[in-house]
């Protein structure tokens, strides 16, 4: 008797393409924005990408995860943490632009920072830093250096109105 309910087997593997980076490690922001701040802040049009690296700060690649309109690009954390895993990373660095040069996060930015870092504690890949990035040099967003990573919108105000008093 035949079988009718065969399974098909897939390997799944990682295609390398060009490079951009140098070999700098990164241990902070501003050696995350000198390694590709000025490359996706040339886009006409939101990118977001994520930067896999190893336990020592060493760059292992980068990928661009989805390409969207003028002020808006949709982020799934399966899309976000594909390359991850397939590199083995031990940590990620999350990147978008804003075409606009105003860095300032909004409301979706927080919310998928926040469920980005919840989706990198639930695998094992934690997310350092969210960083976005204008057009022009210079102009840049650390949710780290803002200690906002993994906070909401509601909340990242609330801390705001909390500091000016």
């Amino acid at each position: 008797m035949e079988n009718k309910y065969e399974l098909d087997m897939v390997s799944i593997r990682l295609v390398k393409e060009s490079g951009i980076f140098s070999d700098k490690k990164v241990r902070g922001v501003d050696d995350a924005i000198e390694v590709i701040g000025e490359y996706i802040s040339e886009y006409d049009r939101e990118i977001f990408c994520v930067m896999n690296v190893k336990t020592d700060g060493s760059v292992i690649n980068m990928n661009i995860v989805s390409q969207g309109t003028l002020n808006s690009s949709d982020v799934s954390p399966r899309e976000v943490f594909k390359s991850s895993i397939l590199s083995n990373s031990a940590a990620v660095l999350l990147f978008h632009n804003h075409p606009s040069g105003d860095v300032r996060p909004s409301k979706a930015d927080y919310e998928a920072t926040k469920r980005l870092v919840q989706c990198g504690k639930l695998i094992g890949i934690p997310v350092m830093d969210h960083i976005i990035v204008g057009a022009g040099k210079g102009c840049k967003y650390s949710f780290l250096a803002h200690n906002e990573l993994g906070l909401s919108y509601k909340q990242a105000v609330k801390k705001r109105e909390v500091q000016e008093r």
